[in-house]
């Protein structure tokens, strides 16, 4: 699993895993699964009741947890703070007495007694304050949605697992109203209406609790695409709740995207279906903050503004599920034992996101321009972008430490560098297999065959990894790891840009109408609210407006801007494409400023990476294999 964020000066973000859990013994005295429901048809104040039928236990105690950690965000959920009127019920009918260890404990005694666990959970996007990133709730992809016209079921946040029995099979009902649309890739079971017609129950079967967590469901008025990619059947489902978007006009988008990236993977074995889960956000006080997406094996979640235009969202939709569904090849089939044998209660993890989300964002930057969805110039301009945002985080931190210790400080302030620095990272060891293979192997193929070493049901040990890796490639290799992946020297990307017959030089490049070089033009604070800072006068689209540092955004395109609102209208701002009619008013000096025009592109000076006049055959034999090969 994973997660990423969209907007990274408004949030920050989050990661993966894929695994199975250990085998323990079992404490019940049948091997029936453990019957669960979700009741959508009898929400009261936004709360779902929720039953646990685990079977006959045969030990005095038992311990009922809701996860505090889940695979793929490396950030602290706390799932039990969502759950209400816990109860256990005997096999009378009466409640037993329970004890609240924690925030997501719970242990019963005299559990050879226990009948059935019930409670009601509530949902999260409903309490976010800021999409949940490392804060109070949960990252927006990874939480929970129950609202009449959407249920977004990310069943960690609604099922629980007893310590002793995650390796026990679950069956799942949920019920809900006859007419909703509902997709999941959880295998269903069966279907039955009521004899009114107005609820079905729709039975599902999981192999083990990690199916539960790993195979998210969405209920509701939904727009539901099918379609197939080479061997893959794709599932695009998308809530827009004022229609703005849909299914089918996204369908190319995504098909396109796919097809190329099952062209770049070539014989990497894949899912036979993958489902992508669309929630469109309104922005109101109750709608998802945190936009990006959390990657499962066979499937992904994604928040995204509804507001955003047809350019952006495609943008989005290609930049955001590429990276999920590349992590078919790492973590699903090369990851660690961490990973493996995940706790989500007490997790350890891996020193290894610089292959898990560094290779992986690496692999959905460098496909664009492998399969030709982007030319040399844009992915040139996205590897500087990651160079600039990467040296504004610590640079000279170890990676192997700071994925082991990512929850706790330092560490965990340096997480988004995963997605800059790792992508770095591949890179450069990209560049080296090439040169030492003279272009006939790269880190695509390193990643093939780690795959086939494994596979998705035998992690490797995690301290062992880089000397596998050397062993597999070159000293080059591990050179390269040694120093700037377990050590903490900071990496001269000029070595390897050299080598492929490329130079960093001062250039006019291409700005975002928020951003430039990855920092954000704007700034807040509870006094003035949303400002902007000297750096718009490097942006050339907005001098040509007049705008001036410590203008203060009142309004864009009619929505008043605030703190509370801003990663969503500014998240606006960033989809921007040339050719739009914008009115953005400003004050300045207690004045009123009125900037009503039609969007250019606007451009900066700044680092550009930039193919050498002089660079000679080889250079340029080892740039197209890097490239194209």
């Amino acid at each position: 699993m994973y997660t990423k964020t969209l907007f990274a000066l408004f949030a920050g973000a989050v990661l993966v895993g894929c695994g199975s859990t250990k085998n323990v013994s079992n404490d019940l005295a049948t091997s029936l699964p453990i019957e669960t429901s979700i009741n959508l048809s009898n929400i009261t104040d936004d709360k779902a009741p929720v039953t646990i039928n685990p079977g006959r236990f045969t030990t005095q105690t038992v311990t009922y947890r809701l996860p505090r950690v889940i695979q793929g965000t490396y950030s602290v959920s706390d799932f039990g703070k969502y759950v209400d009127n816990f109860k256990a019920i005997d096999y009378n009918g009466n409640e037993m007495p329970v004890k609240k260890v924690d925030t997501n404990t719970w242990t019963i005694e005299n559990a050879k007694q226990l009948d059935k666990i019930t409670y009601l959970v509530n949902d999260t996007f409903d309490i976010e304050i800021d999409g949940g990133i490392g804060k109070e709730t949960p990252f927006s992809p990874a939480g929970t949605n129950i609202e009449p016209n959407n249920y977004v079921l990310n069943l960690h946040g609604f099922i629980g697992y007893f310590d002793s029995l995650k390796n026990n099979q679950y069956k799942l009902d949920v019920i809900a109203a006859a007419d909703l649309k509902r997709t999941s890739a959880l295998q269903n079971v069966d279907s039955q209406t009521s004899e009114d017609g107005k609820t079905m129950t729709t039975s599902y079967y999981a192999p083990r609790y990690f199916d539960i967590t790993d195979n998210p469901m969405m209920y509701g008025n939904l727009d539901v695409e099918e379609f197939q990619v080479g061997d893959i059947k794709i599932v695009l489902s998308v809530y827009s709740p004022n229609k703005v978007h849909s299914a089918r006009s996204l369908k190319d988008v995504v098909y396109k995207m796919m097809q190329a990236q099952k062209a770049y993977l070539g014989d990497i074995n894949a899912t036979p279906r993958y489902d992508i889960y669309l929630y469109l956000s309104e922005g109101e006080d109750d709608s998802p903050k945190g936009f990006g997406a959390l990657e499962h094996h066979t499937s992904t979640v994604v928040v995204l503004p509804e507001s955003m235009n047809e350019a952006a969202i495609a943008s989005s939709m290609t930049d955001v599920v590429s990276h999920e569904f590349f992590h078919i090849v790492t973590p699903l089939s090369v990851h660690s034992e961490d990973v493996h044998y995940f706790d989500y209660n007490n997790p350890t993890f891996s020193k290894h996101l610089w292959m898990y989300e560094g290779v992986t964002e690496y692999f959905a930057t460098l496909f664009q321009v492998n399969q030709g969805l982007v030319d040399e110039a844009e992915f040139y301009n996205t590897i500087m972008e990651k160079i600039e945002a990467s040296k504004r985080l610590n640079d000279a931190m170890s990676f192997t430490i700071m994925s082991e210790n990512i929850l706790k400080a330092p560490y965990k302030d340096e997480y988004l560098n995963v997605y800059q620095k790792g992508a770095l990272i591949g890179m450069c060891i990209d560049i080296i297999m090439r040169e030492e293979s003279n272009g006939n192997r790269g880190i695509l193929s390193l990643m093939k065959e780690l795959s086939n070493k494994y596979g998705k049901n035998k992690p490797f040990e995690d301290d062992k990894l880089i000397s596998e890796i050397t062993a597999m490639t070159y000293p080059a290799v591990g050179e390269f790891l040694n120093t700037h992946v377990v050590g903490d020297i900071p990496i001269n990307y000029n070595t390897f840009f050299e080598k492929a017959g490329l130079e960093v030089g001062e250039s006019q490049i291409k700005a975002n109408y928020i951003l430039i070089n990855g920092a954000p033009i704007v700034s807040g604070d509870p006094t003035k609210g949303i400002f902007f800072v000297d750096s718009v006068l490097e942006n050339s689209f907005w001098k040509a407006q007049g705008a001036q540092p410590n203008d203060i955004i009142k309004s864009i395109d009619g929505t008043a801007v605030t703190l509370q609102n801003a990663n969503q209208v500014l998240g606006q701002v960033f989809g921007w494409t040339p050719g739009l009619d914008v009115e953005v008013v400003l004050e300045r000096d207690g004045k009123e400023v009125v900037i009503k025009t039609t969007t250019t592109q606007g451009y900066t000076s700044g680092q550009a990476l930039i193919e050498k006049p002089s660079a000679t055959k080889a250079q340029i034999d080892l740039r197209n294999a890097w490239l194209k090969g």
